[in-house]
């Protein structure tokens, strides 16, 4: 089946390829991309972005805003945003869909509270199976007003109300997406908001990219103990000249390449101190017998050696799990990644997907709702179908040049992050 609006899929055959010698550029930070985008339309004044993300993910994020009134200028490798000073004019009537953005919905969801009508929030058929319960609940708290059109916790939502703030209570174990849309929207509320999270949030380490957005415009947040995030609504954001960097789960991909067809590859545009969790991804690269060296905007990943199997939590680098699953198909000892169970709700349910697809490779695979284990295996080539997952399809492409002959059907879905994917291995293959 084909995904909604999308013509006839594209499909490549990645052929073996080994001792890789590559240096390639990282692509800018999808998370970071988004957040400027948000922080910058409700900031004070004008807001430059340069080097943004170009993706489907961000093209959706954009074109809601402006649909809320806020002008949105993309301008080659820049994007200049006028700000609205937390004050947003959306029409009666106003819907945003968001396709099967994830990131755009969940974090634009608590936006609607600035907005002067109600908004209805909604996607396509994968978007409307994907949990947003917790938000919604969390908005009612702080003056919202949230009903479903359809099924109740899942989108299409309407949004509504007013931002009262206050303390909020949120569980954010299927995504720590609803964490940062609360305080993303957090310094234009009426009283002080304190965010505290129920259980352990999902992907935490993305909060403090939320942080770090956040504060470089101007937001004053302080993380308190037992998992409570205070924000003040004395300030508020400001506009800014904001450059994005570069993403190490983009990045991951080319690492991967070096682990499993062994050689080297650098990536250069990436900041060797970034807060991006799945910078460790490195770490267990390292911990598998890659060799990984740090420049100053590059890093550099090597192996000369056997490849061992790793057990890891991979709690905070969800959109790494996949890249590492393939690196340790074709480890020599067994591995274990856990900490993985909230990757059920993201575009496929990508625990069972890389199982599936792994075994369709010839793989050893046992899949559990929070781990994933893979031992030794003879590979083989065969036709992987992404489910319309891009980070399905980037990273059984890298499995693909280990062992050569795999096809991936449905190829376009990588523009929902990664739009030059394909033309960068094409380089590595040539």
């Amino acid at each position: 089946m084909l995904p909604e609006g999308r013509g006839a899929p594209v499909i490549r055959t990645i052929r073996r390829h080994g001792n890789v010698d590559l240096t390639v550029a990282a692509p800018p930070s999808k998370s970071y991309t988004h957040r400027a985008f948000i922080t910058g339309a409700l900031a004070t004044g004008e807001t430059v972005v340069w080097h943004p993300l170009d993706s489907g993910d961000t093209r959706l994020t954009a074109a809601a805003l402006r649909t809320l009134g806020v002008p949105v200028a993309w301008q080659q490798d820049e994007v200049r945003i006028a700000g609205t000073g937390g004050a947003l004019s959306c029409p009666a009537g106003t819907t945003l869909d968001l396709g099967n953005s994830g990131t755009s919905l969940r974090l634009l969801t608590s936006l609607a509270l600035l907005c002067d009508h109600p908004v209805l929030l909604t996607g396509n058929n994968r978007m409307r199976e994907r949990p947003i319960g917790p938000l919604a609940d969390a908005i009612r708290q702080i003056g919202g007003a949230v009903t479903f059109t359809q099924k109740t916790g899942y989108p299409p939502l309407r949004v509504g109300g007013n931002l009262t703030g206050g303390p909020v209570t949120i569980d954010g174990s299927a995504s720590s997406q609803f964490i940062s849309s609360l305080l993303l929207i957090a310094p234009y509320a009426e009283n002080v908001m304190t965010v505290t999270v129920a259980g352990m949030p999902a992907s935490r380490s993305y909060l403090d990219i939320t942080m770090d957005v956040m504060r470089r415009f101007g937001a004053e947040v302080v993380q308190e103990p037992g998992d409570a995030f205070m924000v003040s609504n004395r300030h508020r954001y400001a506009g800014r000249k904001y450059a994005v960097e570069g993403d190490y789960s983009s990045a991951s991909y080319f690492f991967a390449i070096a682990a499993i067809c062994s050689g080297r590859v650098t990536v250069t545009g990436l900041a060797p101190a970034s807060v991006q969790g799945d910078r460790w991804f490195l770490d267990a690269l390292q911990v598998m017998g890659c060799e990984v060296s740090y420049g100053k905007d590059a890093v550099t990943v090597e192996r000369a050696g056997p490849l061992a199997g790793i057990t890891t939590d991979m709690s905070s680098s969800p959109d790494t799990v996949q890249t590492l699953c393939v690196v340790a198909a074709v480890a020599e000892s067994p591995s274990t990644i856990t900490g993985i169970s909230h990757l059920k709700f993201k575009e496929s349910d990508r625990i069972s997907t890389t199982a599936e697809n792994l075994r369709r490779l010839g793989g050893d695979v046992q899949a559990g709702d929070d781990r994933i284990q893979i031992r030794p295996a003879a590979l083989h080539g065969g036709t992987i179908d992404p489910a319309d997952d891009h980070r399905t399809a980037m990273s059984f492409a890298v499995l693909g040049l280990g062992i050569g002959g795999v096809t991936i059907t449905s190829t376009e879905c990588v523009d929902k992050s990664f739009p030059g994917f394909w033309q960068s291995l094409d380089g590595v293959m040539q």
